[in-house]
């Protein structure tokens, strides 16, 4: 169906081919993965498919790529709309209209379908992918999950003979990423759809892959083969891979069902040592927050601590903040005297978005040196909370405090002292035309010393030229790229949202790595996540939101272990006990690897 014919992709200025030494076939009627590390050329092979490169991207295109017969050369992505249907990493770029039912209806109009056969295909796919309930819905008014099931529907209702999807389940929350996989085994084992999937969680894909397409490299040549003989040699593969190899388990499981049924002697060897989950910094006491989200007395650092000056603040010109707060919002001062018992604190927080009820009586405080991770479904109200917190969002009920202040009556300026937020969108908080320019301003605006930013982005992920331009880069860079401007700042609260979003393994520890070190000087975190392996890595709480309320706070292990949905593949695999990681596991096996 798919057919590569020695292909290579180069980009103006770059020097180097991004894909060289493309020879492979995708079998018609087949799910096959995409897999490598961030930036090695997933999206630019996937583009090659869908005729986006080079005749929207640019660059040169070398050799031959053919779809059922048709030349990407010389079909131009409209000629091949009947053939391939595509979602980019990035949902928001992909609408043209306004609603959701239009949306969806939208691709078939294109084609010229009759509206009896689109009425009936909006109706499937509505309820396909759960989202019969927001038909009428402003696409602007979604989740960022729910706008990725809304480009993935929109997709389908063509019906296309090829999908090609650029982590589709980026956004979902687990439920819905097994729903949107579920539909996805349905096309191709009972229609023959074929679908070419990069994804970075691989936790939740590689087990229904019928092939694997490993990226070791930029430049390298792919290789292909079963999936268990290319989670051999990855070097990106998901934790129970990881645990796997561990066990020295052959051949290596894919799924949790395969891991659990060899897991006997694992856990017998287990029996005996002691889970030990992420402790929380010194001084902070672990699970001070309950149901009501109070501060217990055992919290120290910012808790009981009077208002204390805070580092300059970096100019206006950075940050999201600065752009959508505006620059009139009234001035709030800090009550003399007052004691600052959180770097945030939320009483009974109420807020309503047109005719949504996005929170209800939220009640949380997170103490200095304390990570936690907001959870829920698409929609539950996350990514409105971390807003209110920085003030984009006004409260309809209950109030707010950052580091003292109320976050929608304090100006920019003040805020950015306070709080960093990382928004799900990178692109929002990037405007240089290089890297280095981005990371000079960066440091500049947070008066901090040269280089600081540049060294961040080059831990966070090695490799990214000073002179790349930040569209250039891949959405797992451009990520990096964004924390990196905001933690130059080194804010005493950050707010994450989707942090780990296009990134690989190894950028996800590397990110773990700086947070744990921003927490252990004092630093708040909480971070908005459906990546239910970075929360059992990284929160000392997990806060699950469902419809706008809190429905659980408490110690990660207590709230995710015995969950179905939000549980860690360890924990599902060596379930009834308390381990969440590899890495728990290796150390009380005294494995040093």
């Amino acid at each position: 169906m798919i057919r590569f014919e020695q292909v290579s992709v180069e980009y103006e200025g770059t020097g180097h081919p991004t894909l060289a030494g493309v020879d492979l076939t995708v079998p018609e009627g087949e799910l096959v993965l995409l897999v490598g590390p961030s930036g090695v050329g997933k999206s630019t092979l996937l583009g090659a498919v869908s005729g986006l490169v080079p005749h929207f991207t640019g660059g040169t295109l070398r050799g031959r790529v053919t779809v059922d017969g048709r030349d990407t050369r010389t079909h131009k992505p409209r000629e091949l709309a009947d053939l391939v249907g595509t979602v980019g990493q990035d949902p928001l770029s992909h609408f043209v209209t306004d609603t959701v039912e239009d949306e969806l209806a939208y691709g078939m109009e294109s084609l010229g379908l009759a509206p009896d056969v689109m009425r009936r295909r909006v109706e499937e796919t509505l309820d396909l992918l759960g989202l019969a309930g927001l038909r009428d819905r402003p696409i602007a008014t979604l989740s960022g999950g729910q706008q990725q099931r809304v480009a993935i529907g929109s997709v389908l209702t063509p019906h296309p003979k090829v999908l090609v999807l650029d982590e589709p389940t980026s956004a979902l929350d687990p439920a819905a990423a097994e729903e949107v996989l579920a539909v996805l085994q349905r096309l191709v084992h009972d229609l023959g759809t074929t679908v070419l999937m990069a994804e970075h969680r691989l936790e939740r894909v590689v087990q229904y892959a019928d092939q694997v397409v490993l990226l070791p490299s930029p430049g390298a040549a792919p290789v292909m083969g079963a999936p268990a003989d290319i989670m051999a040699v990855s070097p990106v593969h998901p934790p129970v891979v990881a645990l796997g190899r561990l066990a020295g388990w052959e051949p290596l499981p894919l799924s949790v069902r395969d891991a659990r049924r060899r897991a006997s002697d694992l856990r017998e060897r287990l029996t005996r040592a002691q889970p030990s989950g992420p402790s929380p910094r010194a001084g902070v006491r672990a699970g001070t927050t309950g149901a009501t989200g109070t501060v217990g007395a055992g919290a120290v650092g910012a808790a009981d601590a009077v208002v204390a000056p805070l580092p300059a603040a970096p100019a206006a010109r950075r940050g999201v903040l600065a752009r959508l707060l505006g620059r009139g919002a009234p001035t709030a001062t800090a009550v003399p005297g007052t004691v600052v018992d959180a770097p945030a604190r939320v009483e009974r927080l109420g807020v309503r978005r047109g005719r949504i009820e996005a929170l209800r009586r939220v009640t949380l405080a997170v103490a200095a040196g304390e990570t936690v991770a907001l959870m829920g479904r698409n929609g539950a109200g996350k990514s409105t909370l971390l807003a209110t917190l920085v003030g984009m969002v006004e409260p309809t009920a209950g109030t707010v405090l950052v580091g003292g202040r109320t976050p929608h009556r304090t100006p920019p300026r003040e805020m950015v002292r306070r709080v960093g937020l990382v928004p799900q969108e990178p692109r929002d908080l990037l405007y240089a035309d290089t890297v280095a320019a981005e990371c000079a301003a960066a440091d500049a605006d947070a008066g901090a010393a040269a280089g600081s930013c540049r060294a961040l982005v080059s831990e966070l992920l090695p490799g990214v030229p000073d002179d790349t331009h930040p569209r250039d880069l891949s959405e797992g860079q451009r990520l990096a790229l964004a924390l990196a401007v905001v933690l130059t700042a080194r804010p005493p609260l950050l707010l994450l949202d989707e942090p780990t979003r296009g990134l690989d393994y190894a950028a996800k520890a590397r990110l773990v790595g700086v947070l744990r070190g921003l927490a252990a000087e004092g630093h708040a975190i909480v971070l908005a996540t459906h990546d239910v392996e970075l929360a059992a890595e990284l929160a000392h709480r997990v806060v699950i939101l469902a419809d706008g309320e809190a429905v659980a706070d408490g110690e990660t292990r207590q709230v995710v272990v015995s969950s179905p949905s939000f549980a860690p593949q360890t924990a599902k695999i060596l379930a009834p006990q308390e381990w969440l990681t590899v890495a728990q596991v290796r150390g009380a096996l005294g494995d040093p690897s």
